[in-house]
Protein backbone atom coordinates (compact mmCIF):
# COMPACT_ATOMS: atom_id res chain seq x y z
CA UNK A 1 0.00 0.00 0.00
CA UNK A 2 2.87 2.62 0.43
CA UNK A 3 3.82 1.70 -2.98
CA UNK A 4 0.41 2.62 -3.92
CA UNK A 5 0.61 6.31 -2.03
CA UNK A 6 3.86 6.92 -3.68
CA UNK A 7 2.63 6.50 -7.08
CA UNK A 8 -0.82 8.90 -5.97
CA UNK A 9 1.44 11.51 -5.26
CA UNK A 10 3.35 11.34 -8.27
CA UNK A 11 0.24 11.44 -10.30
CA UNK A 12 -0.88 14.28 -8.19
CA UNK A 13 2.03 16.62 -8.48
CA UNK A 14 2.22 15.81 -12.34
CA UNK A 15 -1.03 16.76 -12.47
CA UNK A 16 -0.34 19.86 -10.33
CA UNK A 17 2.64 20.53 -12.78
CA UNK A 18 0.69 20.11 -16.03
CA UNK A 19 -1.93 22.64 -14.61
CA UNK A 20 -4.43 20.12 -14.90
CA UNK A 21 -5.94 20.55 -11.87
CA UNK A 22 -6.49 24.03 -12.27
CA UNK A 23 -7.86 24.63 -16.03
CA UNK A 24 -10.43 21.29 -16.00
CA UNK A 25 -12.14 23.03 -13.13
CA UNK A 26 -12.19 26.09 -14.32
CA UNK A 27 -13.98 24.56 -17.62
CA UNK A 28 -16.31 22.70 -15.86
CA UNK A 29 -16.96 25.83 -13.19
CA UNK A 30 -17.32 28.24 -16.35
CA UNK A 31 -19.54 26.06 -18.14
CA UNK A 32 -22.08 25.48 -15.45
CA UNK A 33 -22.20 29.50 -14.58
CA UNK A 34 -22.60 30.29 -18.33
CA UNK A 35 -25.60 27.71 -18.78
CA UNK A 36 -28.24 29.25 -16.40
CA UNK A 37 -27.10 32.33 -17.21
CA UNK A 38 -27.78 32.58 -21.13
CA UNK A 39 -31.11 30.60 -20.84
CA UNK A 40 -31.93 33.52 -18.43
CA UNK A 41 -31.30 36.13 -21.00
CA UNK A 42 -31.57 34.41 -23.92
CA UNK A 43 -35.60 36.00 -24.68
CA UNK A 44 -33.68 39.48 -24.27
CA UNK A 45 -30.40 38.63 -25.91
CA UNK A 46 -33.21 37.33 -29.07
CA UNK A 47 -34.93 40.56 -29.22
CA UNK A 48 -32.11 42.91 -29.46
CA UNK A 49 -30.11 41.06 -31.78
CA UNK A 50 -32.72 38.62 -33.46
CA UNK A 51 -33.87 41.07 -36.06
CA UNK A 52 -37.47 40.16 -35.33
CA UNK A 53 -40.15 42.30 -37.35
CA UNK A 54 -41.84 45.02 -35.21
CA UNK A 55 -44.57 43.65 -32.92
CA UNK A 56 -43.25 40.11 -33.42
CA UNK A 57 -43.90 38.18 -30.40
CA UNK A 58 -42.09 34.71 -29.94
CA UNK A 59 -42.95 32.70 -27.28
CA UNK A 60 -40.14 31.01 -25.88
CA UNK A 61 -40.21 28.05 -23.40
CA UNK A 62 -40.61 28.21 -19.47
CA UNK A 63 -37.63 26.69 -18.14
CA UNK A 64 -37.57 25.33 -14.57
CA UNK A 65 -34.18 24.73 -12.60
CA UNK A 66 -34.57 21.18 -13.92
CA UNK A 67 -34.32 22.12 -16.91
CA UNK A 68 -31.48 23.91 -16.96
CA UNK A 69 -29.63 20.81 -14.97
CA UNK A 70 -30.13 18.48 -18.05
CA UNK A 71 -29.07 20.84 -20.32
CA UNK A 72 -25.87 21.43 -18.83
CA UNK A 73 -25.42 17.53 -18.31
CA UNK A 74 -25.58 18.05 -22.21
CA UNK A 75 -22.76 20.17 -22.77
CA UNK A 76 -20.77 18.39 -20.59
CA UNK A 77 -21.36 14.92 -22.53
CA UNK A 78 -20.34 16.67 -25.84
CA UNK A 79 -17.74 18.86 -24.52
CA UNK A 80 -16.72 18.08 -21.05
CA UNK A 81 -16.37 14.22 -22.55
CA UNK A 82 -13.74 15.39 -25.36
CA UNK A 83 -11.85 17.52 -22.51
CA UNK A 84 -11.56 13.97 -20.63
CA UNK A 85 -10.57 12.50 -23.90
CA UNK A 86 -7.70 15.03 -25.00
CA UNK A 87 -6.38 15.87 -21.52
CA UNK A 88 -5.92 11.84 -20.54
CA UNK A 89 -5.88 10.33 -23.57
CA UNK A 90 -1.74 10.17 -23.24
CA UNK A 91 -1.95 9.17 -19.55
CA UNK A 92 -0.18 5.75 -20.05
CA UNK A 93 0.47 5.51 -23.47
CA UNK A 94 2.17 8.88 -23.88
CA UNK A 95 4.66 8.19 -20.91
CA UNK A 96 5.26 4.68 -23.30
CA UNK A 97 6.23 7.49 -26.14
CA UNK A 98 8.49 9.86 -24.34
CA UNK A 99 10.48 6.94 -21.76
CA UNK A 100 9.42 8.70 -18.65
CA UNK A 101 7.68 5.92 -17.85
CA UNK A 102 11.37 4.02 -17.71
CA UNK A 103 12.14 5.81 -14.56
CA UNK A 104 8.98 3.84 -12.70
CA UNK A 105 9.39 0.61 -14.62
CA UNK A 106 13.32 -0.08 -13.62
CA UNK A 107 11.55 0.20 -9.63
CA UNK A 108 10.12 -2.54 -8.07
CA UNK A 109 6.70 -1.77 -9.16
CA UNK A 110 3.35 -2.78 -9.01
CA UNK A 111 1.53 -2.29 -12.47
CA UNK A 112 -1.92 -2.94 -10.67
CA UNK A 113 -1.32 -0.41 -8.38
CA UNK A 114 0.51 1.90 -11.31
CA UNK A 115 -2.71 2.27 -13.37
CA UNK A 116 -4.96 2.33 -10.07
CA UNK A 117 -3.12 5.38 -9.03
CA UNK A 118 -3.95 7.09 -12.50
CA UNK A 119 -7.53 5.80 -12.22
CA UNK A 120 -7.90 7.29 -8.89
CA UNK A 121 -6.29 10.81 -9.66
CA UNK A 122 -7.88 11.43 -12.37
CA UNK A 123 -11.48 10.03 -11.73
CA UNK A 124 -11.07 13.02 -8.39
CA UNK A 125 -10.12 15.52 -10.90
CA UNK A 126 -13.07 14.83 -12.97
CA UNK A 127 -15.55 14.34 -10.79
CA UNK A 128 -14.38 16.99 -8.29
CA UNK A 129 -14.74 19.40 -11.64
CA UNK A 130 -18.25 18.67 -12.54
CA UNK A 131 -19.68 18.65 -9.32
CA UNK A 132 -17.99 21.75 -8.95
CA UNK A 133 -19.82 22.70 -12.48
CA UNK A 134 -23.33 22.01 -11.09
CA UNK A 135 -22.80 23.31 -7.99
CA UNK A 136 -21.85 27.13 -9.88
CA UNK A 137 -25.02 26.19 -11.82
CA UNK A 138 -26.99 25.46 -8.83
CA UNK A 139 -26.36 28.64 -7.29
CA UNK A 140 -27.77 31.03 -10.63
CA UNK A 141 -30.41 28.54 -10.98
CA UNK A 142 -31.96 29.30 -7.42
CA UNK A 143 -31.37 33.28 -8.06
CA UNK A 144 -32.21 32.81 -11.41
CA UNK A 145 -35.31 30.12 -11.95
CA UNK A 146 -36.61 28.50 -9.19
CA UNK A 147 -35.46 26.14 -5.87
CA UNK A 148 -34.38 23.22 -6.71
CA UNK A 149 -34.15 20.29 -3.61
CA UNK A 150 -30.72 19.26 -3.14
CA UNK A 151 -31.82 15.53 -2.87
CA UNK A 152 -32.67 15.65 -6.48
CA UNK A 153 -29.56 17.26 -7.43
CA UNK A 154 -27.36 15.07 -5.22
CA UNK A 155 -29.10 12.13 -7.10
CA UNK A 156 -28.82 13.48 -10.35
CA UNK A 157 -25.31 14.16 -10.58
CA UNK A 158 -24.46 11.02 -8.61
CA UNK A 159 -25.95 8.92 -11.55
CA UNK A 160 -23.82 10.86 -14.07
CA UNK A 161 -20.94 10.79 -11.89
CA UNK A 162 -21.21 6.58 -12.63
CA UNK A 163 -21.10 7.31 -16.16
CA UNK A 164 -18.02 9.87 -15.67
CA UNK A 165 -16.14 7.12 -13.95
CA UNK A 166 -16.96 4.69 -16.97
CA UNK A 167 -15.78 7.31 -19.49
CA UNK A 168 -12.50 7.72 -17.45
CA UNK A 169 -11.86 4.19 -17.33
CA UNK A 170 -12.74 3.76 -20.75
CA UNK A 171 -9.69 6.32 -21.58
CA UNK A 172 -7.26 5.18 -19.43
CA UNK A 173 -7.78 1.22 -20.31
CA UNK A 174 -7.63 2.02 -23.61
CA UNK A 175 -4.16 4.27 -22.98
CA UNK A 176 -2.62 1.30 -21.16
CA UNK A 177 -3.29 -0.48 -24.41
CA UNK A 178 -2.76 2.08 -27.78
CA UNK A 179 -0.77 4.53 -29.44
CA UNK A 180 -2.27 8.16 -28.24
CA UNK A 181 -3.91 8.79 -31.49
CA UNK A 182 -5.41 5.19 -31.54
CA UNK A 183 -6.80 6.12 -28.45
CA UNK A 184 -8.63 9.61 -29.25
CA UNK A 185 -9.90 8.08 -32.05
CA UNK A 186 -11.60 5.04 -30.29
CA UNK A 187 -12.48 7.17 -27.56
CA UNK A 188 -14.36 9.19 -29.49
CA UNK A 189 -16.19 6.92 -30.96
CA UNK A 190 -17.35 4.53 -27.58
CA UNK A 191 -18.50 7.65 -25.59
CA UNK A 192 -19.32 10.19 -28.15
CA UNK A 193 -20.50 8.37 -31.32
CA UNK A 194 -21.83 5.79 -29.55
CA UNK A 195 -23.70 7.76 -27.17
CA UNK A 196 -25.24 9.86 -30.28
CA UNK A 197 -26.04 6.21 -31.47
CA UNK A 198 -27.86 5.43 -28.39
CA UNK A 199 -30.03 8.38 -28.68
CA UNK A 200 -31.27 7.76 -32.47
CA UNK A 201 -32.28 4.15 -32.09
CA UNK A 202 -31.94 3.42 -28.42
CA UNK A 203 -35.37 3.52 -27.77
CA UNK A 204 -34.82 -0.43 -28.55
CA UNK A 205 -32.83 -1.66 -25.75
CA UNK A 206 -33.06 -0.02 -22.03
CA UNK A 207 -29.78 -1.42 -20.44
CA UNK A 208 -26.67 -0.27 -21.11
CA UNK A 209 -23.44 2.24 -19.80
CA UNK A 210 -25.07 4.84 -22.18
CA UNK A 211 -28.09 5.02 -20.73
CA UNK A 212 -27.09 6.80 -17.22
CA UNK A 213 -26.99 10.64 -18.99
CA UNK A 214 -30.83 9.34 -19.62
CA UNK A 215 -31.50 8.30 -16.37
CA UNK A 216 -30.23 10.55 -14.59
CA UNK A 217 -33.06 13.36 -15.45
CA UNK A 218 -35.79 11.15 -13.65
CA UNK A 219 -33.97 11.97 -10.09
CA UNK A 220 -36.37 15.44 -10.96
CA UNK A 221 -39.38 13.35 -10.93
CA UNK A 222 -39.86 9.12 -10.49
CA UNK A 223 -38.19 6.79 -12.75
CA UNK A 224 -40.32 4.99 -15.25
CA UNK A 225 -38.09 2.09 -15.11
CA UNK A 226 -36.13 1.26 -11.88
CA UNK A 227 -35.33 -2.23 -13.33
CA UNK A 228 -33.93 -0.56 -16.52
CA UNK A 229 -32.09 1.55 -14.39
CA UNK A 230 -30.50 -0.90 -12.13
CA UNK A 231 -29.82 -3.17 -14.69
CA UNK A 232 -27.57 -0.35 -16.29
CA UNK A 233 -25.69 0.68 -13.03
CA UNK A 234 -24.59 -2.71 -12.47
CA UNK A 235 -23.55 -3.36 -15.87
CA UNK A 236 -21.69 -0.28 -15.65
CA UNK A 237 -20.01 -1.32 -12.55
CA UNK A 238 -18.81 -4.90 -14.02
CA UNK A 239 -17.54 -3.54 -17.42
CA UNK A 240 -15.61 -0.78 -15.48
CA UNK A 241 -14.04 -3.41 -13.41
CA UNK A 242 -13.46 -5.73 -16.72
CA UNK A 243 -12.00 -2.06 -17.91
CA UNK A 244 -9.33 -1.60 -15.36
CA UNK A 245 -8.68 -5.05 -15.45
CA UNK A 246 -7.99 -4.60 -18.79
CA UNK A 247 -6.13 -1.88 -17.83
CA UNK A 248 -3.54 -3.15 -14.94
CA UNK A 249 -2.83 -6.16 -18.04
CA UNK A 250 -1.70 -4.26 -20.78
CA UNK A 251 0.00 -1.79 -18.94
CA UNK A 252 2.61 -4.34 -18.05
CA UNK A 253 1.94 -6.11 -20.94
CA UNK A 254 3.00 -3.18 -22.90
CA UNK A 255 5.98 -2.08 -20.89
CA UNK A 256 8.72 -3.48 -23.10
CA UNK A 257 7.20 -0.44 -25.62
CA UNK A 258 8.41 2.02 -23.79
CA UNK A 259 11.31 3.81 -25.68
CA UNK A 260 14.07 4.60 -23.85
Amino acid sequence: MSSLHVLLRKEWRENIRNFKLYWIPIVFVIFGVIEPITNHFLPEIMKSVGNLPEGAEFAWPEFRGEDIFVSLMGQYQMIGILIIILAFMGSISGERKTGTATLLYVRPMSFSQYFLSKWIVVNAIVLASVWLGFLAAWYYIRILFNSVAAGEVFAFVGIYSLWLVFAVTVVLALSAWLPTGAVAGLSILVLIVFQIIDGVVGTYWTVSPWKLSAYAPNAFGTFADQSAYWMSVGLTVILIILLVLLGMYMSKKNAAKTLV
